[in-house]
């Protein structure tokens, strides 16, 4: 564009200056109006053209100066177009000037910073370091058709900086299941778009049929192999937990592989024994931003340890909670949790690990009312574990949430605790047989049944259904010590008296 009016500039000043030469030229060689001879006529007719000639000398000297006064004003004209465009030109190269300040301010921010403002687009299924600088132009300026418009007293350069939204790898980790297929087809079927939710499949164990099944998916899916695959030393003891430590270790060499091989930002992670619903995505693009903005959470599980059918209100699939308790089974973190647990990571058992005061930190997940991944598993390193009481029986959502169309802040620590804790102790408090009886309540609650002890909360949930296992202290599901549930269609709080401060790590 600054081409084309510096043409149009030059353009200009070339037609003034030949207008003005040929005009020169016109009066320089125009025949003179007369000459005295030495008849004292003009020539060439002496004396008698003179009289003709002379009679309209006035004349043509009037129609001269207006001939004059007409070519002024047509340059006068031509000036000023010239003008015109010269300053719109010097307007184009001023705001082209600061747009290259503004890159290279941009270039020399801190690497951190400058991802937040850049697009996160992909190239070749990759979001790497690279790919998001070379995609990094997030400013766009006037079309062509609007500065070719006629030139106003102002031109106001539109900058719009250009919205991306984050890439959310999958990364699933797997061993040696075939089913890993069953796994795979749900996460491509929901999958709205490859380059937002790339998939990431890490497998351990050199099991070759299992990477045959993985490979069958070609370019729908990046197949990493876990090069290890020696055994661990461990004590005697820990012999027969030999599967855990070689778990501890393929999760690590796969995070690693995402953050900072890949480099990508968060990860939602899945094993090859989970299904997901088929609002899996939008559930953990909704909820990205409140993991990003509150450094009280650290992680978002689309698991509910309590989600059996049964104790689950069915009717309210858009119901979110926070809780103390670090679910797994299809969990988003970010990188920067990862830098942090990384250095420390653990040799064996993982999951139990994380649920230590000492790496949760008094932070929160966020976790559906109902589940958004269920497990098919039930042979594994738990040698079935849980699975056949509780886990067979976890509830998948069928009816979609579109959670990115909904308000989603209350799930930020402050709005969330009073909201909470007065829904939770103002429930009026009752026995738990007149739960298992109905008896004279009346209503779908909320009620409250209260424990005091360890004793005594595992007594309550193993009648009341609910999983009475915990960890340092936290009952799973459980937020400040209250764990919600529905029995018989009432919605239920198990709470510890009011006033609670803190988990007893002793209960363990």
């Amino acid at each position: 564009m600054v081409r084309k009016k510096s043409s149009l500039i030059l353009c200009g000043a070339f037609l003034f200056v030949a207008w003005n030469a040929l005009l020169l030229l016109f009066l320089w060689g125009r025949p003179p109006i007369g000459r005295l001879g030495e008849g004292g006529g003009a020539e060439p007719g002496g004396r008698e053209e003179w009289g003709v000639r002379g009679a309209d000398l006035a004349g043509e000297v009037i129609r001269l100066a207006e001939e004059v006064e007409s070519e002024l004003e047509i340059q006068k004209q031509l000036l000023k177009e010239i003008q015109s465009h010269r300053s719109l030109w010097e307007r184009q190269r001023e705001a082209g000037k600061r747009g290259m300040d503004g890159q290279k301010e941009k270039n020399s921010m801190p690497k951190e910073t400058t991802r937040l403002l850049q697009p996160q687009l992909k190239n070749d299924g990759l979001d790497t370091d690279h790919n998001r600088e070379k995609h990094s132009e997030g400013v766009s300026a006037l079309p062509n058709a609007e500065l070719n418009k006629e030139p106003t007293n102002s031109i106001k350069l539109a900058t719009t900086v250009v919205p991306s939204p984050v890439i959310i790898p999958i990364l699933v980790i797997a061993c040696n299941r075939v089913t890993v297929k069953r796994s795979l087809d749900k996460l491509i079927e929901y999958r709205p778009s490859p380059e937002l939710y790339p998939i990431i499949v890490s497998q351990d164990c050199g099991h070759a049929e299992t990477a045959a099944v993985i490979s069958s998916y070609g370019s729908q899916v990046t197949h990493l192999s876990q090069p290890d695959l020696s055994d661990i030393a461990v004590r005697p003891e820990h012999r027969k937990f030999q599967g855990y430590y070689k778990i501890s270790r393929h999760y690590r060499w796969a995070l690693n592989q995402v953050f900072r091989t890949l480099g990508y930002s968060t990860v939602v992670i899945v094993e090859d024994d989970l299904e997901v619903a088929s609002d899996f995505y939008e559930y953990f693009r909704a909820l990205y931003p409140i993991l990003h903005s509150d450094p009280t959470l650290w992680c978002v599980s689309a698991w509910n340890d309590n989600g059996r059918d049964g104790l689950v209100d069915l009717g309210k699939p858009k119901l979110l909670y926070r809780t103390d308790f670090f679910p797994g089974l299809g969990w988003m973190l970010l990188k920067e949790l990862w830098e942090e647990l990384e250095p420390k990571w653990p040799a064996s058992f993982w999951d139990d690990w994380m649920r230590q005061p000492d790496q949760r930190k008094d932070r929160s997940c966020i976790r559906p009312e109902i589940s958004r991944t269920i497990t098919f598993g039930r042979k594994g390193v738990s040698q079935g574990q849980f699975f056949d009481q509780y886990l067979r029986y976890i509830k998948l959502n069928t009816d979609p949430v579109r959670f990115t169309e909904l308000d989603l802040t209350y799930l930020i620590r402050e709005k969330y605790d009073e909201n909470f804790e007065k829904e939770v102790y103002s429930a009026p408090l009752v026995k738990i047989e007149d739960l298992q009886q109905g008896g004279s309540l009346k209503g779908l609650g909320p009620f409250r049944v209260q424990y005091s002890s360890r004793d005594s909360f595992k007594v309550f949930a193993r009648n009341l259904l609910v999983m009475e296992d915990l960890k340092s202290g936290v009952p799973r599901a459980g937020y400040r010590g209250v764990v919600s549930f529905l029995s018989k269609g009432r919605r239920v709080y198990l709470a510890p008296p009011p006033g609670w401060i803190r988990y007893d790590t002793s209960w363990s």
